[in-house]
């Protein structure tokens, strides 16, 4: 078993380096805003999270059954709906998760 004194060591790095790790975008935050890179981030990653949320739903559509596809295609159209009424990224993906997770729990798959 190792020392005690190795333990604490291990632990005081571990330490820092979280720590260290949790203040990194704070102390950055004057570099970060005159980024070229994050305002590129910003303008395209809501879209590019939307099109991987639509792919995972949409990847494993049953196309044997009488309901075929309503299970996904119902929060899809909610998702869509609410980002046309509300242009708001965060709310469209909120509640089109919201609407996945209703669906699958009322819909049988």
């Amino acid at each position: 078993m190792p020392s005690t004194g190795y333990l604490i060591a291990v632990v005081a790095v571990a330490a820092a380096i979280t720590v260290a790790l949790r203040a990194a975008p704070f102390a950055m935050t004057a570099t970060l805003r005159s980024s070229a890179l994050v305002a590129d981030l910003g303008r395209h990653l809501p879209a590019g999270i939307m099109i991987i949320l639509v792919v995972h739903v949409l990847g494993d559509v049953p196309l044997d059954g009488p309901l075929v596809g309503v299970r996904e295609l119902v929060p899809v159209a909610v998702t869509v709906a609410v980002h046309l009424w509300r242009r708001n990224a965060l709310l469209s993906m909120a509640t089109g998760t919201a609407s996945y997770a209703v669906a699958l729990a009322l819909v049988p798959g």
